[in-house]
């Protein structure tokens, strides 16, 4: 199975700097990037129709610059002006301080964890007397909710966004050597877009459990699965799993 190209079911990294690309250099790969799922916001109209007042909430969790985006693009479409009270409990420091775009960040409330929803709920243990907004997706991570219930936190969880998959057609006659995945969504595309694939000598990776999950789910051979001790990153992970077919010619 050697490998020569390589799609990854991501954009493209922005500027000049990536593993990927040096990668690509060291073993003389084709490396593509495109996107197999899109995010869409809800209308108004979805909106309203899960009955949630935004003002009856004082607090909001915001596990994404997505989440962000759609958060503040749903008050303005229905017209509900944020109180400059509202305090924000961001996932990491990069999501808080992408809150630059919309607030002004030295006046408001803003409080963030390390990355991950645990270390969040450890700085919302201190503010448990708040009315807490999750806006989410449709296919939010269980462990979420999970942990602020778990930690006795009031909280409402609203769909704002939508992950769906991308059209793919144009790649219907084009064959890669292997193909990454991040999500159990880019999984779904892939059938959706290709209901007749056929893995054959494809090889598949997978970064975090649950997306090799979904691989197995849907009857398809686990090459690489990410991370790992000896690979923490997706990239580290597929260089070696090159070096192990170099090592068979």
């Amino acid at each position: 199975m050697a490998i020569k190209t390589i799609l990854v079911s991501q954009p493209k990294p922005e500027g000049e700097k990536s593993p990927y690309f040096d990668l690509a250099e060291k073993y003389k790969l084709k490396i593509d990037f495109r996107p197999f799922i899109k995010v869409e916001g809800v209308d108004g109209k979805n909106f309203r129709a899960q009955k949630v007042n935004i003002a009856d909430h004082s607090a909001v969790i915001l596990t994404s610059k997505v989440a962000v985006d759609h958060f503040f693009r749903i008050a303005e479409e229905i017209r509900f002006e944020v109180p400059e009270t509202m305090k924000y409990f961001c996932i990491s420091e990069a999501v808080a301080l992408y809150l630059q775009k919309y607030v002004a960040y030295r006046k408001r409330k803003i409080f963030f964890g390390k990355q991950t929803i645990n270390d969040l709920a450890d700085v919302m243990k201190k503010h448990k007397a708040e009315k807490f907004l999750l806006p989410c997706t449709d296919i939010l991570r269980d462990n979420i909710p999970i942990t602020l219930e778990q930690q006795g936190m009031s909280f409402t969880k609203v769909v704002l966004y939508k992950t769906v998959a991308s059209d793919l057609s144009d790649l219907e006659d084009v064959y890669y050597d292997m193909l990454v995945f991040f999500s159990p969504g880019g999984i779904e595309s892939l059938l959706k877009n290709f209901p007749d694939f056929k893995q054959n000598d494809t090889a598949i990776a997978a970064f975090g459990p649950t997306t090799a999950s979904a691989v197995v789910k849907y009857n398809l051979r686990l090459d690489i699965h990410a991370p790992h001790p000896k690979a923490p990153s997706m990239v580290g992970a597929i260089e070696l799993f090159i070096k192990d077919q170099l090592k068979k010619k």
